[in-house]
């Protein structure tokens, strides 16, 4: 599957608590769950250019883990976990983490844009290099209930933490992303 062909990293998708059981046929699993994994793959990082084969490891371990899956396990916690895994060692890559990259925007303007895409564009991109200099455990947390809206019980069962950690980590979060909001230049 082409870049092109994936579809669009926009935010505006459904939420990771409304989804609990899935179908076990490869190829419907694949088609349900692309783009939430697309979705969940950017907020930890990944670069736009490097979607499809980061998507790509995430679903190689989801078949090759899916008998282990227990059934009592949210299959959309699960997938996320494996998501959170797989952009964990993609951040690590020596690779990624020296490279400098000039005009990813200007790529993902592509084609025709109404008036308030630009807008969302920068926002879009803006929100990512927020949560890029967040620590993985707050970043995380942050995510999963204010993005994904996920009830804190879950996101502390997905993240391994006490649910009173994860309210912790959720308002540090907040706190940090509040700070270097405060120091955006204004527009």
């Amino acid at each position: 599957m082409r870049a092109a062909e994936l579809p669009s990293s926009d935010f505006g998708t459904q939420p990771l608590a409304a989804f609990d059981e899935q179908p076990m046929d490869p190829r419907q699993l694949f088609r349900d769950n692309v783009a939430f994994v697309w979705r969940a793959l950017r907020y930890q990082g990944v670069a736009e250019r490097d979607l499809e084969d980061v998507s790509q490891e995430v679903f190689v371990v989801l078949f090759r883990k899916l008998p282990e899956l227990e059934r009592s396990t949210s299959f959309r916690a699960w997938l996320y976990g494996i998501c959170l895994r797989v952009a964990t060692a993609y951040r690590r890559r020596a690779s990624v983490r020296h490279e400098v990259l000039v005009g990813e925007l200007a790529e993902e303007a592509g084609g025709v844009m109404n008036s308030r895409e630009p807008e969302r564009l920068h926002a879009r991109t803006q929100l990512l290099k927020l949560l890029a200099r967040l620590d993985d455990d707050k970043r995380d947390v942050f995510v999963l209930y204010e993005l994904e809206q996920l009830p804190m019980a879950e996101v502390a069962d997905i993240v391994g933490c006490q649910r009173a950690t994860a309210y912790s980590r959720l308002a540090a979060a907040r706190q940090q992303l509040m700070g270097m909001i405060s120091k955006l230049p204004k527009t």
